[in-house]
């Protein structure tokens, strides 16, 4: 799979919370080279996650133009925009968000089961994840008989399954030990290294500045970005917390 290149040009998105107006993306213009690895950072309420949703087609702007891979995505049918999404595009949220009554290798399948790979493609793939992912010995095991660390592993592993272009990982870290974040944030910056767009949101300081890059937002807007920094600084995973 070719890594995703990413056009946003004058997104807007904004919420109707009562009488009021939120504007959780203003006029928002942005590029991604395909294969980058970017940070998108900032406060509580600064857009971070509603910039990821949109770009993970979970969302629509109000206005605006969304290009991936050349493709005027904003203007697809549901339905089309799901088969994107499957196809293009992994997650890894920081809960998990595993099926719970699944275990780990039916997790992992969950993808393929959805876009229709026979069994046979499904099983051969699950067994190489399993073994990429160092979870051959917990194939079986639902996620409440997995670690943290593991359970992150499993939603790595579900989220690149369908080999996609692009992943997007929300505050990936943010429910792990310092230790065990190392280990997944090196498994994403693998991924990357494979040619993957990596984009992930952090609010931690020495997490996001891994990344090549970093995009500082602050209600709905970019006011910084930042290219070049150093890409082997600790990672400190007990300053992650939810967007």
């Amino acid at each position: 799979m070719m890594p995703a290149q990413i056009e946003l040009a004058g997104i807007q998105r904004v919420f109707h919370l009562g009488d009021s107006e939120v504007n959780a993306l203003r006029d928002l213009t942005l590029s991604i080279t395909a294969g980058e690895y970017v940070a998108v950072m900032g406060p509580s309420g600064s857009g971070k996650s509603t910039l990821l949703n949109l770009l993970g087609l979970l969302d629509r702007p109000n206005n605006g133009v969304y290009q991936l891979e050349g493709r005027d995505v904003t203007t697809l049918s549901p339905d089309e925009q799901a088969r994107v999404r499957s196809q293009r595009i992994g997650f890894v949220f920081q809960s998990f968000h595993l099926v719970p009554r699944l275990s780990a290798a039916e997790n992992i399948a969950l993808p393929m089961v959805l876009a229709g790979l026979s069994p046979a493609q499904r099983v051969a793939r699950v067994k190489q994840a399993l073994k990429d992912y160092g979870l051959e010995q917990r194939a079986e095991h639902l996620p409440n008989e997995l670690s943290g660390g593991q359970r992150q592993r499993v939603a790595i592993a579900r989220a690149t399954i369908m080999q996609p272009a692009m992943i997007l990982a929300d505050e990936p870290t943010g429910n792990l030990d310092r230790t065990t974040g190392m280990e997944v944030i090196q498994l994403l910056e693998g991924l990357n290294a494979q040619g993957v767009t990596l984009i992930m949101v952090t609010h931690d300081v020495a997490l996001g500045a891994r990344a090549h890059r970093q995009l500082m937002m602050e209600d709905g807007a970019i006011k910084q970005d930042l290219r070049g920094a150093a890409p082997h600084l600790p990672v400190n995973t007990s300053c992650a917390r939810p967007t």
